[in-house]
């Protein structure tokens, strides 16, 4: 009876250890299963990421989910993804963040159950996750307040110090778009003879860059130079001004550098784009991801190389 009872025990033991021990595993295939969260995969410069996490899965060994929102601004989805990879027990979670506050929930959750959280990107709202109690394995990105400053340096001396300037922002309140402008106007508050004129959101996209930039046209038809917060905006604005005949009159600056972007520099339509290089972010957002899952430390920060492409770099 006793000889039972122990067996029954040991049992119960090593089913208790083989659920823990795969957990984020593929059955049968004890592999990790690693899950990116993206803004969206309409957009060129997150279909590049996703390669490079591909790449880093398949050479890793990895099982990779990515899930994405329709839109970049549906923050709501996103949580919503969380949680569902969080309830299936994924070995960790890669994120870019649609909301630098809103997201901070999901993080929480996927902390309280033990789920380690990579921000790839977008940063989190500091103030925001302290005050939840949350935390996250590292940020994975490039710095975007220097990132604003490359483009306006780029701007003003393509102006020689004298011009007037538009701005397509990204939306308030988020920070990579806020970090964009306030690395941008930082340079412009120092050339007193450079002005923005007009500064507006187009929600990161291509057809509202056409439409705001259009708008902007309409109404300050001196505008010398465009600062777009993302390469869809600029893409749009560059629409907008072969609809108003003024292709090549205005310098347009892009920021990521995606594949239409380079196409629109090489072709003169557009002066140049601040290249953050995505591939490279998601191939180091599993990586360091897969670190930590085989309880390595890793940095709080991982930067990315940032660079402003021109005609000249392509």
């Amino acid at each position: 009876m006793i000889k039972r009872l122990l067996i029954l025990i040991i049992l119960c033991l090593s089913t208790i250890f083989f659920i823990t021990c795969q957990r984020g595993m593929e059955t049968g295939k004890g592999k990790p299963t690693i899950a990116f969260v993206m803004k969206t995969l309409n957009n060129p410069f997150f279909i590049d990421m996703q390669k490079g996490a591909r790449y880093a899965a398949d050479s890793l060994g990895v099982n990779l989910m990515i899930q994405a929102a329709e839109r970049e601004v549906d923050a709501e989805k996103q949580l919503q993804i969380m949680e569902n990879l969080i309830q299936r027990k994924v070995a960790a979670i890669c994120i870019t963040p649609s909301g630098s506050k809103e997201i901070v929930p999901g993080i929480v959750k996927a902390n309280r159950a033990g789920i380690p959280v990579l921000v790839v990107d977008t940063r989190i709202d500091e103030q925001t996750l302290k005050e939840s109690g949350g935390y996250i394995g590292t940020f994975i990105g490039s710095d975007n307040v220097e990132g604003g400053r490359i483009a306006a340096e780029y701007i003003v001396g393509k102006l020689n110090h004298h011009g007037k300037i538009a701005v397509l922002e990204g939306i308030p309140g988020h920070e990579t778009g806020d970090a964009r402008l306030k690395g941008f106007r930082e340079i412009i508050d120092a050339a007193p003879e450079v002005e923005i004129i007009a500064s507006q959101t187009a929600n990161w996209e291509r057809d509202q860059g056409f439409n705001v930039f259009q708008n902007m046209l309409q109404s300050n038809p001196d505008i010398e130079a465009l600062f777009a917060c993302n390469d869809m905006m600029a893409l749009g604005a560059v629409e907008a001004i072969a609809a108003a005949g003024k292709t090549g009159q205005i310098i347009v600056v892009g920021f990521d550098a995606v594949s239409d972007g380079r196409i629109a520099i090489q072709g003169g339509r557009m002066a140049g784009s601040v290249a953050q290089h995505p591939y490279e972010m998601g191939f180091v957002a599993i990586e360091k991801a897969m670190e930590v899952i085989n309880g390595k430390v890793i940095p709080g920060d991982i930067p990315v190389t940032i660079e402003l492409i021109t005609r000249e770099k392509l």
